[in-house]
């Protein structure tokens, strides 16, 4: 078993980069990749960890790239030069997250909700800080009942507290990705919101800007639009991944090591670095 899409206390899962590992061997999981987001601190964790185990690590992220109408994130898969290459390039990253954080807390305290970046902090519990930390505080707080409807009202797209990230350029992430030494793969496709009409067309231009692969086997996809993502794969010649998504107790319709449908994760023998 494969999963090459997880996540861990570094970013927004519930487990830390070790105990993801010993899930893992649990799970019968051989080769597994850690992807937080826009961070690598756990990989070196999660590396020495999943060794000690005899599981095979690849070491990973997953970038924010600027785009609408969708969301757009771009794995790093494989990325063997992250300390070198990745890292700097992250800081500046983490300083735009904290302005928008900032901002965010401002926005609630103009509109009479006791709120402090520091109630937030304490909140993330050394987690990168989020909009779900927000929404946790306001269900706290009493102002909404539950993290969806603090979502609804508040925090999602068009909503009073919500600021748009400022997030790297398509050809931004795929260099950083290349830099490190890794292979730039396109995340969950279907949350790109891009019709299947103009799906291959995009994903033609991308494959020129230098991604090289899609991930078609994820846990969030319907069976029939994996299909299709695996013929469009095949068609302009990207090579196939696929993942839980695994974020621990966050997302708990997400268990590690399982992709599309509920199943084992195939093995594209494509894929350069397995």
């Amino acid at each position: 078993m494969i999963d090459l899409h997880t996540h861990s206390t570094e970013s927004d899962g519930t487990n830390t980069p070790a105990e993801l590992m010993d899930l893992a061997k649990e799970r019968g999981i051989t080769t597994i990749a850690l992807t937080d987001h826009d961070t690598c601190a756990g990989l070196e964790e999660a590396e020495n960890r999943a060794r000690e185990l005899g599981i095979r690590f690849i070491p990973g992220i997953e970038l924010e790239i600027s785009f609408k109408p969708g969301e757009f994130h771009l794995l790093g898969l494989n990325i063997i030069n992250w300390k070198t290459e990745m890292v700097p390039a992250l800081d500046l990253i983490m300083r735009r997250r904290l302005e928008r954080n900032l901002k965010m807390v401002s926005l609630m305290q103009s509109l009479g909700i006791e709120l402090s970046y520091e109630d937030v902090v304490e909140e993330a519990k050394g987690q990168v800080i989020g909009r779900p930390h927000f929404a946790s505080l306001l269900v706290k707080k009493g102002i909404v009942k539950n993290s969806a409807k603090a979502f609804e009202k508040y925090l999602a797209v068009g909503r009073p507290f919500y600021i748009e990230k400022e997030a790297l350029a398509l050809d931004e992430g795929i260099d950083l990705i290349k830099r490190s030494g890794g292979h730039p793969v396109i995340a969950h496709p279907m949350s790109l919101f891009v019709s299947w009409g103009k799906l291959p067309e995009r994903l033609a231009q991308w494959k020129e800007t230098g991604i090289e692969g899609i991930e078609v086997w994820h846990s969030g996809a319907k069976p029939r639009k994996s299909r299709r993502l695996e013929i469009i794969a095949d068609d302009l010649g990207f090579f196939k991944t696929g993942g839980s998504d695994y974020h621990g107790d966050n997302r708990k319709d997400r268990p590690l090591g399982l992709g599309t449908g509920g199943k084992a994760v195939p093995i594209d023998p494509a894929v350069p670095f397995l």
